[in-house]
């Protein structure tokens, strides 16, 4: 089999697996070539993905902001932008390319696949944005949307799935590592009063920001408060009754 044959045979396995027919094939195998493929095949006759993967970026920030605010109609610009980051950061987008299997399919040069460019997330990331570049190019917004929904809806269901009343620490857990791959950790940040009647201050940081501050008698209280501030800075009070808040469960003022 030649080069030819092989890469016809390699675009339509792809395709038949995403379940696409590209009327040109030639942007689907532009958003499948890295860059480091055409420093060792000078003669190629088609480019890398990087323009592709410029326009996927913004296509891709499009459609997760569309589908967010319609998803959650009282959500504040605030929330909306928060979200629409987790949603396209390179270490999602590089989950949703494994989930289809991208790498394979990728074109690079030996060096970066003997360097596990295959498995490399900004690689996966990049190729993942070039083709819903190329699947917006080939057949417009619509099919691009359909092809991208799939992987958010999820996620985004974590925000918005009632579940019984657990505590705020818990629930803050759930999403960050649902969502951003990390767990939450609690830092004090104050200490004031007497040795009886001690106040603590806690701030929660997740992925290194601070996403809430709380104050109690004790520090597990403060952690509780904190993560509490974190979750309603996330939610409007109208989801976080969908999750079965409590009252108590309310940060002090």
């Amino acid at each position: 089999m030649d080069d030819l044959e092989a890469r016809l045979e390699m675009l339509s396995a792809l395709q038949q697996s995403l379940g696409l027919v590209f009327r040109d094939l030639s942007l689907l195998l532009q958003a499948l070539t890295h860059s480091s493929y055409l420093n060792e095949n000078p003669t190629c006759s088609w480019g890398d993905n990087e323009r592709l993967e410029f326009l996927g970026d913004a296509v891709g920030d499009f459609l997760a902001a569309a589908f967010l605010y319609e998803r959650f109609p009282h959500w504040q610009e605030g929330q909306l932008t928060s979200v629409r980051a987790e949603l396209v950061r390179t270490d999602t987008l590089a989950r949703f390319a494994r989930q289809i299997g991208l790498g394979q399919y990728l074109l690079m040069g030996q060096g970066e696949e003997q360097s596990g460019g295959r498995d490399r997330i900004a690689m996966l990331s990049d190729a993942f944005e070039a083709l819903l570049g190329a699947i917006y190019l080939d057949q417009g917004m619509e099919a691009a949307r359909r092809f991208f929904l799939p992987f958010l809806q999820p996620l985004v269901e974590t925000f918005s799935v009632a579940t019984q009343w657990r505590d705020a620490k818990s629930r803050l857990q759930e999403w960050a590592q649902a969502v951003l791959h990390e767990t939450p950790s609690y830092r004090t940040v104050q200490e004031t009063g007497p040795d009886h009647a001690k106040e603590f201050t806690v701030e929660v940081l997740v992925g290194g920001q601070v996403r809430g501050r709380g104050v109690g008698r004790s520090k597990h209280a403060a952690e509780q408060a904190a993560a509490q501030a974190a979750l309603e800075a996330l939610f409007t009070p109208a989801e976080h009754a969908a999750q079965g808040d409590r009252p108590e469960s309310q940060p002090p003022k």
